[in-house]
């Protein structure tokens, strides 16, 4: 990501732009990711006088410069028209529902994340590229003011706790079968008629049962 540059006292200020809560779903750093797409839609030329400060995008002259601060301006007035539409690209989802990535590449491969579909761009200075999901904004907005997040966090934690309560039946029918209190051919003991345990009150007092 760029660095911040310091904005020039001297330049003279051309138009200003806020950027709007329906925007930037109350994220800092979606704010920043929309300059970074006003500015890229720049020619390389002008995109040194777009800055942004306090959620506004500004557009601003150095002192002695002739850059063409007439079509910069319209390219981005054009631009803001969409701009509640722009797509959300994956750190901007993280900052916006404040979940972690492991968190988001779940909850998108089991579909509760819903794509928008996928964009590829080139680093600076790296060679290969990288296509990534980006997301609706206004899927975003409603996973936010739906506060399912906490519904998904909860939804986990309990498919978590059955994973490891059934772990430990598997570990302790394993055991079981280790010491000779179930017949190694019991793979069906779940069926009362295809049971074949021996030492059945030890059996139950392991609480495979309960």
């Amino acid at each position: 990501m760029p660095a911040r540059r310091k904005i020039d006292p001297t330049a003279k200020l051309i138009a200003q732009w806020p950027l709007t809560p329906a925007a930037t779903l109350g994220s800092s750093v979606r704010a920043r990711g929309i300059f970074l797409e006003m500015r890229s839609r720049l020619p390389p030329e002008l995109r040194k006088l777009l800055h942004i400060g306090s959620r506004v995008l500004s557009l601003r002259l150095p002192e002695g410069s002739d850059a063409d601060v007439q079509a910069a301006s319209a390219i981005v007035s054009k631009a803001m028209h969409d701009i509640e539409d722009l797509p959300v690209i994956p750190r901007e989802v993280e900052d916006i529902l404040t979940i972690s990535q492991g968190e988001r590449h779940r909850w998108l491969k089991d579909g509760r994340l819903q794509s928008a579909g996928t964009r590829t761009v080139k680093l600076r200075r790296r060679v290969r590229k990288i296509t990534f999901h980006v997301f609706d904004p206004r899927h975003i907005e409603d996973v936010l003011e739906r506060d399912l997040v906490t519904v998904w966090r909860e939804e986990d934690a309990a498919t978590a706790a059955e994973n490891r309560r059934r772990a430990a039946g598997r570990a302790a029918l394993k055991r079981a079968r280790k010491s000779g209190r179930v017949a190694p051919d019991s793979r069906n003991s779940g069926t009362s008629s295809n049971a074949k345990l021996r030492g059945w009150e030890e059996f139950d007092s392991d609480g495979l049962l309960r």
